[in-house]
C-alpha cells in the first residue's frame, strides 16, 4: 500500500498539476464531451492563437441565391442558438437519446467533417412524401408515430382537444417528439432553414425545434473540434 502511494505522488509531481486550456470553450469551460458513433469525443478550441480557417470555410462571398444570408428567426416558434447554448444540449440533451443533433446537409458535406454528436439526415429527406420509407424511417428515429398506429382511445382524447390535439395531422403524431436542433454549413446555408420548414409542414412542434445558425463555418471559426463520420 505504501509503494503505491510512493508511485502516485512521484507520478504526480513529475507530471505536475493539469493547467487548464489558455483557449476555452467559454470562461471556466475546457471542454464539452459527446459521444459520437459510440466513442466520447472531447470538444475544445485550437490553442494556436495564429491560426487562421483556411478554404471554402474562409470565404465571405458566395452566389445569391441559392447561398443567401438566412434570417435568425427562421420559421414563428423555432428557438435559433448560439454555440453556448448548443454545449448545454449536448451535455443534458444527446445523452440517453433525449433529443438529437441533426447535420441537415447532403451526405457529399457530411462525410467531409461533422460536428460531434451529429447525425446525418439530409435536409431532402423532409422534403419527401408522408409515405417514403426514408422519410417514415425519419421521423420515427425523433419520435414521431404514425396515425395508423395510434389507438382508438388516444384519438377519442384528441377529439376533446387534449393530447395536443391541436397539432396532429393525418400521418403523424408527435406527441413524443424529440427536441431538435438542426444546422448545415453558416448563415449563408439554405439546407437546415428548408428541413426546419418541412417539418413544420409535416406537424412537427415548433417548440421542440431548433436551429443553430452559425453551422460548420462559426463552429470552424471558433476552432472547435470537428470528426470525420466512420474514423
Amino acid at each position: 500500500m505504501m509503494n503505491r502511494m510512493i508511485v502516485f505522488l512521484v507520478g504526480f509531481v513529475l507530471a505536475g498539476p493539469v493547467a487548464a486550456l489558455e483557449v476555452q470553450v467559454s470562461e471556466g469551460r475546457d471542454q464539452v464531451q459527446v459521444i459520437h458513433e459510440g466513442k466520447l469525443v472531447k470538444i475544445r478550441r485550437i490553442q494556436d492563437l495564429n491560426h487562421q480557417i483556411t478554404g471554402g470555410f474562409a470565404k465571405t462571398s458566395r452566389k445569391c441565391p441559392p447561398f443567401c444570408i438566412q434570417p435568425m428567426e427562421v420559421a414563428p416558434g423555432v428557438v435559433t442558438i448560439g454555440e453556448l447554448e448548443l454545449f448545454d444540449f449536448m451535455e443534458n440533451k444527446l445523452p440517453d437519446d433525449g433529443g438529437y443533433l441533426i447535420d441537415a446537409r447532403v451526405p457529399s458535406w457530411f462525410v467531409k467533417g461533422t460536428i460531434p454528436g451529429s447525425i446525418n439526415i439530409p435536409f431532402t429527406v423532409f422534403e419527401l412524401k408522408p409515405d417514403d420509407p426514408k422519410l417514415v424511417e425519419a421521423l420515427q428515429k425523433l419520435g414521431g408515430k404514425k396515425r395508423t398506429d395510434v389507438s382508438g382511445f388516444s384519438r377519442s382524447l384528441e377529439s376533446l382537444g387534449l393530447m395536443g390535439g391541436d397539432k396532429k395531422t393525418d400521418y403523424w403524431d408527435f406527441n413524443r417528439a424529440r427536441e431538435v436542433v438542426l444546422w448545415c454549413n453558416g448563415p449563408w446555408c439554405g439546407q437546415s432553414p428548408r428541413a426546419i420548414r418541412a417539418l413544420l409542414e409535416l406537424g412537427y412542434p415548433a417548440e421542440k425545434l431548433k436551429y443553430y445558425r452559425g453551422g460548420m463555418q462559426m463552429w470552424q471559426v471558433f476552432g472547435l473540434t470537428t470528426v470525420i463520420p466512420g474514423s
